[in-house]
């Protein structure tokens, strides 16, 4: 009994180790850090009102008919249903194999978009739609693998509310992905730098979307203070391979796994989040917001943040 504890806490201690050289006094470059944080779970990712398709079963699914591709100014290329509602992606779903992680109270709050009868938006590939069969036996219609839904507070034709919520919902464009501005879509790296004319040298995220710092968050041990409705106004970075960067500091570039399941990229140890507030590439509207929100620098430090 005694030598098996012994050998439980030496696997413990080892891991600690593990992180410590992460993110502790002697930061290394990449690795799979484990959360150690005692942040709150956030409160599920998506909203609680019934609303527009509340009861999910396999009848009540609403097709979407013949879709249709809404230019955004904001979102750039979405695809909605036949009446004009837009439809989302779930970053907890996959495409390959398709497979929607959304189910209960969820599903009430995203309904679901039936597969039958659905057709591709005119000059979209008819290839990229598909449906997946849910444990109820729904099929639910997928674009490029990902399940479609739309958001129960979305209550007008051209409404996309559910953007960005809790980090992992988001408009779908015409081929599936994530809905961007026209702007953004140019080459990117997942993280790279912009010069603000007013900031300096900033993080932006694929996008071109400014990336933040939050000053109640901690490094080590590694916790962030955004949960629950927090996670609205500010999604968090997904992660990313480091090769995937340039011109940012490659300390600490570590996965935070929170206490809310959501995966979070870190740099320099620190946990780092986009804005729902900033509408398109060069928009710096979290700057400063509570006096805890900063853009990040290259290095991960809160720009502008009092010493």
């Amino acid at each position: 009994m005694n030598s098996r504890r012994n050998a439980s806490l030496v696997v413990a201690a080892v891991a600690v180790l593990a992180l410590t050289t992460a993110c502790g006094q002697e930061k290394g470059t990449q690795t799979n850090g484990q959360s150690v944080g005692a942040a709150q779970p956030a409160a599920g990712g998506y909203g609680t009102d019934s609303g527009y398709g509340a009861d999910t079963k396999a009848e009540a699914a609403k097709p979407a008919g013949q879709l249709a591709v809404w230019e955004s100014e904001k979102l750039g290329k979405v695809v909605t249903d036949s009446a004009g509602f837009t439809l989302y992606r779930f970053d907890k779903d996959t495409a390959s194999p398709p497979k929607s992680n959304c189910e209960g109270a969820c599903a009430t709050a995203w309904p679901i978009v039936a597969a039958d009868g659905a057709e591709a938006a005119p000059g979209v590939d008819p290839s990229l739609i598909g449906e997946v069969t849910r444990a109820d036996g729904t099929k639910q219609l997928t674009i490029a693998g990902w399940p479609m839904y739309r958001y129960a507070k979305d209550t007008n034709p051209g409404d996309a509310t559910g953007q960005g919520v809790g980090g992992t919902w988001f408009a779908a464009a015409p081929d599936g992905k994530k809905a961007a501005p026209a702007a953004a879509t140019a080459d990117l790296p997942g993280l790279s730098v912009r010069k603000d004319p007013k900031l300096g040298d900033i993080m932006v995220d694929a996008r071109g979307m400014t990336v933040y710092r939050f000053t109640k968050d901690s490094a080590w041990p590694m916790k962030s203070a955004c949960t629950g409705a927090c996670l609205d106004k500010w999604p968090v970075v997904a992660p990313l391979d480091i090769k995937d960067t340039k011109g940012i500091i490659k300390k600490g570039f570590v996965t935070f796994n929170r206490p809310d399941g959501l995966k979070q990229q870190s740099v320099d140890c620190w946990p780092v989040y986009t804005f729902a507030g900033d509408k398109k590439p060069g928009d710096v509207n979290g700057q400063g917001v509570g006096g805890t929100w900063f853009a990040a620098s290259p290095d991960a430090k809160p720009v502008g943040a009092p010493k």
